[in-house]
């Protein structure tokens, strides 16, 4: 009895460890598993005709790299700061500023740091003054006042605008594929973890969507499986009058979410 009661506790004992083993390894590189930076971008010129190089300085003492694209034809006088989702480079946005300016927008695609070839480690504290440092550029530089601009958010960085809405007003807001907070889509993809015990990073895009006074847009795709429609479809009814937009089929990285029809009008409605 005493030997089976032993074996059974050893047993016990293997699968505490493993699990705490486990529990430690995702605790501590979890940022590895939320942000997935690319390398170096090309040159402007390459992917953006018109387009130039500038640079945005971050409160914190980074340099960031950025494209700036002026507004084609007749001028709107209205400005889009672009916030990327956690993967992938400005360049791979290019297609939706080149959309967006020929229907008179100005548009700003950057890099948060890490990304891109910039210096720094993704983090949300981090991403909270890279969004700023862009803003400052559209305003300070660019000349752009801060009632014409619409952010655009895409993915994470929808929550990225959202926080960044709640201080400093835009005059509309776009989201692409929102989440209502990090935890809620983790425990999607990892379900047999205590991903909000874990998480450092949260982005409770929901709550700071309270707070925000300026019309809303959402758009998803209903055959999204990295951020599911549910979770967007619940950031899309948090506050009446939202404009709710669903892409038949589009799943989340699909070039109908990227610089389709839905995403460009939404932008460009709220910029009227």
């Amino acid at each position: 009895m005493s030997r089976t009661l032993g074996g059974v506790l050893r047993v016990v004992l293997v699968v505490v460890l493993v699990i705490a083993v486990v529990l430690g390894a995702v605790w501590a590189f979890q940022r590895r598993l939320i942000y997935y930076p690319s390398g170096q971008t090309p040159p402007v010129a390459a992917v953006l005709s018109g387009a130039e190089e500038v640079v945005l300085r971050t409160s914190d003492g980074l340099q960031l790299g950025a494209w700036y694209l002026p507004a084609r034809g007749q001028h709107r006088g209205a400005g889009v700061l672009v916030a990327n989702g956690n993967a992938g480079n400005r360049s791979l946005r290019a297609p939706l500023a080149d959309a967006l300016a020929e229907r008179g927008l100005a548009v700003l695609l950057f890099d948060y740091r890490g990304y891109g070839g910039n210096p720094g480690r993704p983090s949300e504290e981090g991403l909270a003054k890279d969004v700023r440092a862009a803003l400052r550029y559209l305003v300070e530089e660019a000349g752009l006042r801060p009632d014409r601009l619409v952010y655009y958010g895409e993915s994470l960085g929808g929550a990225v605008v959202t926080e960044l809405a709640t201080e400093h007003k835009p005059a509309g807001l776009v989201l692409r594929s929102p989440f209502t907070d990090l935890a809620s889509v983790g425990q999607r993809h990892y379900p047999y973890l205590p991903v909000r015990l874990l998480l450092w990073d949260r982005y409770p895009l929901a709550m700071h969507l309270r707070d925000v006074r300026c019309p809303v847009a959402v758009v998803y795709g209903t055959a999204d499986s990295i951020v599911p429609p549910e979770e967007s479809r619940a950031v899309a009814r948090i506050r009446p009058g939202t404009i709710e937009l669903d892409v038949a089929n589009a799943g989340h990285n699909d070039l109908a979410l990227l610089d389709g029809p839905e995403v460009v009008e939404s932008v460009v409605r709220l910029a009227n």
